[in-house]
C-alpha cells in the first residue's frame, strides 16, 4: 500500500450567514498517495476549491472548518494535523508555501501588480530558505527557465501586466515549485488558457512532478485535462465524495451515475449528428440538500423510496478497489461492471 502525503478525514466546512449554515464540504476523505498525482472533479459549486483551500487554511469568514482532520504526512516521518492548528501558528507559516504549494486559478490575482516578477519569486526563498539575494535571484531566474519562460533575466525584472497569460501562468507554477514542496495544489490551472498553452501547462506539471517526485491535488472540472494528467480520480456532488479509483477505471467504466452523466456529455464521446446529452435539472442549492441520495433528483436510475429518503449513501469499496457512495452500487456493478465506455 502506498505511503500518503495527505489524509483527510471527515471533513466538514460551513458558512455562516443570515440565511443559516451552509455546509460546502460534507464528510469528505481523500488520500493523496505520494508521488502521484490525484484529480479532484465535479461541477462548479461542488466544493472542490473549497476542500483546497481548507489544505492550507485558507477559507475566509464568514467560513470555517468545523470537522474533520486534514493530516499531513511529511517526508521527516512526522504528521501534523492542519486543521487543529491555530492561524498563528509556526508550523502553518513553516507548512504553506513551503512543503505544500498552491498554484491559484488566476495568475493575475495571484500576483501582485506593483512587484516585479523577480521581487515576488525571490521572496519565497528569502521566507523558507533564508538565501542571499544573489542566491535566490539565481535560483528563481534558473527556474523561469525551467518552466519555459525565454530570456528569464529580462522577465526577472518585468511586472506581471507585461507578460501573457500563459506566461503569468508559468510564473504562478514557478512560484510554486521554488521550494520543492513535497504536495502542489493545482486549483484550475489551466481555465484561462487556450488549448495549446493548456497543453504545453499540462505537459510541464507533469515533467516537474516526475523531476520532483511530489505529489499533486489538481482541481478541475475538464474531464480531458483528467484522462491526460492524473493518475487518481475523486468525484466530488454537493460537498461530497461520490466515487474514486483509478483515472483508468473512472475514465473507462464510470459506475456512479453522477460519474456517467458527467462523461456522457463530453462531445468526443458521441457521434456529431447525436444530440448532445446533458445532466437534467441543476446543483440544488447547500441550504436545502435534499434527502437521502443529493444527486437523487438528477438521477435516471433512482429509485422512490430507497434513494430519496434517510441519510447519504455510505461509501461502498468494490471488489476492483474503487469505491462508490450510491444506495444500487450493487446493481450499478452488475449492469456496467463489465462494460467499458465507448471511445
Amino acid at each position: 500500500m502506498e505511503p500518503n502525503v495527505l489524509e483527510i478525514r471527515n471533513l466538514k466546512v460551513s458558512f455562516f450567514s443570515d440565511e443559516g449554515e451552509t455546509r460546502a464540504v460534507n464528510d469528505v476523505c481523500l488520500s493523496v498517495p505520494r508521488g502521484r498525482i490525484m484529480a479532484l472533479v465535479g461541477e462548479s459549486g461542488c466544493g472542490k476549491s473549497v476542500t483546497s483551500y481548507s489544505i492550507l487554511r485558507l477559507i475566509q469568514k464568514p467560513g470555517r472548518i468545523v470537522g474533520g482532520e486534514i493530516l499531513f504526512h511529511g517526508r521527516d516521518g512526522r504528521s501534523v494535523d492542519i486543521a487543529a492548528l491555530t492561524e498563528k501558528d509556526q508550523q502553518l507559516y513553516d507548512i504553506r508555501g513551503d512543503r505544500i504549494a498552491m498554484i491559484f486559478q488566476e495568475p493575475m490575482t495571484a500576483l501582485s501588480p506593483v512587484h516585479t516578477i523577480g521581487n515576488q519569486l525571490c521572496e519565497v526563498l528569502y521566507l523558507h530558505r533564508k538565501l542571499s539575494r544573489a542566491e535566490a535571484e539565481k535560483q528563481v531566474i534558473a527556474m523561469l527557465g525551467r518552466v519555459g519562460i525565454p530570456a528569464p533575466e529580462r522577465r526577472f525584472r518585468q511586472y506581471p501586466f507585461e507578460l501573457s497569460g500563459g506566461m503569468r501562468q508559468r510564473v504562478v507554477i514557478a512560484m510554486a515549485m521554488l521550494s520543492e514542496p513535497e504536495l502542489l495544489i493545482a486549483d484550475e490551472p489551466t481555465t484561462a488558457l487556450d488549448v495549446t498553452i493548456q497543453a504545453q501547462v499540462l505537459a510541464l506539471m507533469k515533467e516537474l512532478q516526475h523531476d520532483a517526485g511530489n505529489s499533486v491535488l489538481l482541481i478541475t472540472h475538464d474531464l480531458a485535462v483528467v484522462a491526460q494528467t492524473a493518475d487518481l480520480v475523486a468525484v466530488m456532488y454537493l460537498g461530497r465524495i461520490v466515487e474514486r479509483g483509478s483515472v483508468r477505471q473512472i475514465v473507462k467504466n464510470p459506475l456512479h451515475p453522477y460519474t456517467r452523466g458527467l462523461f456522457q456529455s463530453l462531445p468526443g464521446m458521441h457521434p456529431r449528428s447525436e444530440k448532445l446529452p446533458s445532466i437534467r435539472g441543476s446543483v440544488p442549492s447547500l441550504l436545502d440538500i435534499p434527502a437521502g441520495c443529493p444527486f437523487h433528483p438528477r438521477c435516471d436510475f433512482a429509485q422512490a423510496g430507497l434513494c430519496d429518503c434517510g441519510a447519504p449513501p455510505p461509501e461502498t469499496v468494490l471488489p476492483d478497489g474503487r469505491s462508490c457512495c450510491c444506495f444500487r452500487a450493487a446493481e450499478m456493478v452488475a449492469r456496467f461492471g463489465g462494460q467499458e465506455e465507448k471511445k
